[in-house]
This record gives C-alpha cells, structure tokens and sequence, in this order.
C-alpha cells in the first residue's frame, strides 16, 4: 500500500449518519466520564474549602476559602496515623500472600499427577457459593484467636478461590511444552513454579494483585467484628466509618432538638470534615496504583477468562 493510499483511506467520506453516531457516542462518554470523575472533584473541593460553608452545604462546584488546613491537621491525629499504617501493612501483606498462595494453589491443580487434584479443585470451587454464615465464621475465627489479632486480617483471605480459579485458567493456556523441556533438563516442581511459571503469569498475578490489594484496602467491616478491644489495630476505612457516624448522630440530634452544646456543634462540624478529608486520603492510593497496573489488568482478565 502507498503512502497516497494510506492517505486517502484517513479521509473516506463519512455520511450523515456517521457523523451523527460519532458525536453522540462522544458526547455519551464524556457524560459518562463527568459523572464519574465528578464525586471525587466534590469531595476534594469540599476538604479544601471553607469548613463552615460545607458543614452548611453551600460548596456544590467551585471551591470557596481555599485552604489546606485540613490535610496538615490529619497529621496530627495520631490514631489516624496509627490507622493508616495498618491498612498499608495489611494490604502489602495480605495481597503479597495472595497472590503466592494463588499462584502456587493455581498451578498445584494443574499437575495431571497429582493426587486428588480434582477434589481438591471442586472443593475450593464450592467455597465460592456455599458458607455457613457470620456468626459461624466468627466463631472459627475466635477459636483460632485471630480476634484482636493482626493476622486476623491476613489469614482468612489468603486462599481466594476466584483468584486460584483465574491463575489455573492462565496457567493451562501456557504451551506444555515450556514445563516437559524444564522436567527433561532435571527441574523439579518448584523450580519450574519459580523460574517458568510465576514469570509467564505477570499479567494475571497483576490481576488478581488489584482485586487483593482494593479488597484489603476498602474493608472495614472484618475490622468492626474482629478488632472490638483493639483500637490500635482499626483501619482506615474502620476509622471513618466511626467519623462519619459521630458526624451524623450528632446531626440528627440537631434536627430533632434543635439545640445543641457548642463543643457537641463543633464535634459535628470537626467530624464531618475530618471524615470528607479521610476519604479523599483514602481513595489516593487507588487512583495511584491503577493506571499503572491497568495494563496487565486487561490483559490478564482477558487471557484467564478464556477457558473455564
């Protein structure tokens, strides 16, 4: 094809219909994109602006007073600080445990040879749709003395069927022959795991490193049933649940008395912004790490989704 070609087919004459189609579709999209991203610019311009603005609602789309004296403040909240380390750690440490333990499980029932591999696989596959409940989760859980305890946040969640179930699936649309050519040279399991397998699964342990590391960041709710006597083991995410039920409790108590102490006013006002502040810190991490992972996000959700 010559470049006059390749030239002209850029400029093939669109008809009416086309055009049409191709600005709504845009127009639909950026819509869609503005509602969106819009939640985030709220809540971001709402911790920036006057305090006393927003507590009476009056920040919609432009911010007001700008200031940053509600970030610098966090700083010196320390259960805050506290809260923040345990979720970095505890998303660190359980995604990287994950991601092992689904790889390894992953590829374990793969292996032809391997006795039971198949009831081992169903019998990880029916965890999926049937569990016994919370209370006897719970239960489980305390008599394994992982209440109040740091690995209660960690152990549960290390096997996840779904993740195994997608890294099995990756790992069989590998060429076999990779593996029998390692077996021939004198490699044994683990050294095909280490030096063949985990490198070629880049894209799905990627995959699955997002799903782990949102999960692991975003729960609260593990920390509200595990955690009761511990508050130095609270989350993030259990510190601003707590923020913002103060901030409304106290808010209701407003409107059905209609008055209020002054400390329990500023209570309100201080725990509503303390918790809009938290939220946008919270989401940061997030926005930060998926657009770098996005790429073998897709990628490995494509290639694990092809067989089942």
């Amino acid at each position: 094809m010559t470049r006059k070609t390749v030239h002209k087919a850029y400029f093939i004459k669109r008809s009416f219909g086309d055009w049409v189609f191709t600005l709504l579709n845009g127009a639909f999209f950026t819509l869609f994109t503005l509602l969106c991203t819009f939640p985030i610019y709220y809540l971001f311009i709402n911790t920036i602006s006057d305090n006393r603005l927003v507590q009476a609602g009056l920040i919609n789309f432009f911010p007001v007073g700008i200031h940053f004296e509600n970030y610098i403040s966090l700083l010196g909240v320390s259960e805050l600080i506290n809260a923040a380390g345990i979720s970095v750690a505890r998303t660190v440490i359980g995604t990287l445990l994950m991601v092992l333990a689904s790889a390894f499980v992953g590829y374990l029932v793969t292996q032809q040879k391997m006795l039971g591999r198949k009831v081992i696989y169903r019998f990880i596959i029916i965890t999926m749709y049937f569990n016994a409940g919370l209370i006897p989760w719970f239960l489980n859980i305390m008599m394994l003395g992982l209440t109040n305890n740091f690995l209660g946040y960690i152990i549960p969640a290390i096997v996840a069927p779904f993740n195994i179930i997608l890294v099995k699936t990756y790992i069989e649309s590998l060429p076999k022959e990779l593996e029998e050519s390692a077996f021939i040279d004198g490699a044994g399991y683990f050294t095909v795991f280490r030096s063949i397998i985990l490198p070629l699964c880049k894209p799905i342990l990627a995959t699955i490193a997002v799903f782990g590391a949102v999960g692991h960041w975003n729960s609260f709710v593990d920390s509200i049933i595990l955690m009761g006597a511990e508050p130095r083991l609270y989350t993030l995410q259990h510190r601003l649940f707590m923020y913002l039920n103060m901030a409304t409790n106290l808010g209701n108590l407003m409107e059905t008395t209609g008055a209020i102490r002054e400390q329990d006013l500023a209570a309100a006002l201080n725990g509503r912004i303390i918790s809009l502040t938290v939220s946008m810190v919270s989401i940061v991490p997030i926005l930060m790490v998926y657009p770098f992972m996005q790429r073998f996000f897709q990628k490995g959700l494509m290639l694990g989704a092809v067989k089942g």
